[in-house]
């Protein structure tokens, strides 16, 4: 069974940084590419970041300069390293398999980024 859990969401003024982990259970890290997505009520969930098995990288245009994905495929885990946000990041923000993937997995719960001042 696959699990993914993510954490390090926290309350940050504008212009703070926090850096979110997502570990994964149950498959062959290594194998597949990930991202990360985020999701504010009423809206779809996008996709923020993703990154290659080859560690290739890619951010949204909304997200450029500021953050930054990466991996650790001994450690199963998806970091996302969030700098410079802004209010509209506050979101809820989740991993799963990124673009090119074979399938995508159940959501996690996903870790909740509340920029304010």
């Amino acid at each position: 069974q696959v699990q993914l859990v993510e954490s390090g969401g926290g309350l940050v003024q504008p212009g703070g940084s926090l850096r979110l982990s997502c570990v994964a259970s149950g498959i062959t890290f290594s194998m597949f590419p990930m991202g990360w997505y985020r999701q504010v009520p009423g809206k779809q969930r996008e996709l923020v970041a993703s990154i290659t098995t080859f560690r290739t990288t890619h951010v949204a245009d909304s997200v450029k300069g500021r953050f930054s994905i990466s991996r650790d495929n001994t450690k199963y885990t998806v970091y996302l390293q969030m700098n410079s946000l802004k209010l509209e990041d506050t979101a809820v923000y989740y991993c799963n398999s990124g673009p090119g993937a074979s399938t995508q997995w159940a959501w996690g719960q996903g870790t909740q980024v509340t920029v304010s001042s």
